[in-house]
């Protein structure tokens, strides 16, 4: 999925990895003057043999490949293993409040299962309209990097709602999704970086305003945010000592007084899992961004 990090079940990675086969074969294609003269096929037979041996770093993988290959790009060498191969990073690598050293190997030698075969997409279909629904043909492609499910959903159809947006543009959903009125409330809530909520549909705009938009983003690098009233309106971030947690809110617009005790109350809530034992904590609200 978009050649990151995700955490699955074992059933997931078996049925997931497999079905985004084609947009990891298109990754490849960026890297295509890093790999020339590399036969990628030849390569994923010794990638899989050095990791199925023993779980490796992406540095080892690296530096055995470029034994074959001399003159090619190592990263390039090092991204076409994973795009080939479902790796996975073996334990101990997230930790709570440290991390391991990165460590891969197959997900059929890790689980001990067999790889199987490309499933369809229709239960993935249904599965991201679950998530993410109402939601258009495009959306679900933007969000797995996939083409072409346009026959997904027409074999789904009968079992779909269909709506169109302010633009022309035909959604999908689920008959029983939940699809509260326009005037519901939405609490405050605090999002991690990279959350699939702000990359999942190719119309942003339902949960991105444009005029923040660029204002989340530092190279690849994605800001945590956070949401008022359903739409992303500014950035939070932890800072941790022996002594303190400490938690900065900082609206990218001008917020009301009820806003702002909502978006502390929220806060608290979260740092009582987030905040060490026994340690402070404060929730900081900061000067408008921008």
């Amino acid at each position: 999925m978009r050649s990151t990090i995700h955490t699955h079940t074992a059933d997931d990675v078996f049925t997931l990895r497999p079905l985004v086969q084609a947009a990891r074969d298109r990754e490849l294609g960026i890297f295509r003057k890093g790999l020339a003269g590399v036969a990628l096929d030849r390569l994923a037979v010794l990638a899989r043999e050095l990791v199925e041996e023993r779980p490796r770093t992406p540095k080892e993988i690296r530096e055995a490949l470029l034994l074959e290959w001399p003159d090619a790009d190592p990263q390039a060498l090092s991204v076409a293993a994973r795009c080939l191969l479902p790796l996975v990073q073996v334990t101990p690598r997230g930790l709570w409040r440290r991390s391991g050293q990165v460590r891969l190997t197959t997900a059929e030698t890790w689980f001990g299962r067999p790889a199987g075969t490309v499933p369809a997409p229709d239960d993935t279909v249904l599965r991201y309209l679950a998530a993410f629904g109402p939601a258009s043909v495009k959306d679900m492609q933007t969000w797995c990097g996939l083409t072409r499910l346009r026959d997904a959903f027409e074999r789904l159809r009968p079992r779909l709602l269909t709506f169109q947006d302010e633009h022309g543009t035909e959604l999908f959903d689920l008959p029983d999704a939940p699809r509260p009125d326009e005037d519901t409330p939405a609490p405050p809530r605090f999002l991690p970086e990279f959350d699939n909520l702000l990359l999942s549909h190719a119309d942003r705009g339902r949960v991105v305003p444009a005029d923040a938009r660029s204002r989340t983003w530092k190279g690849n690098q994605a800001y945590c945010v956070f949401l008022l009233d359903g739409l992303l309106a500014g950035l939070w971030r932890l800072e941790e000592t022996e002594q303190r947690t400490t938690m900065t809110i900082q609206p990218f617009g001008r917020t009301g007084r009820a806003q702002r005790a909502e978006l502390t109350q929220e806060a608290e809530r979260m740092l009582k899992v987030m905040a060490p034992q026994g340690i402070p904590y404060d929730v900081v609200l900061g000067r408008v961004e921008g």
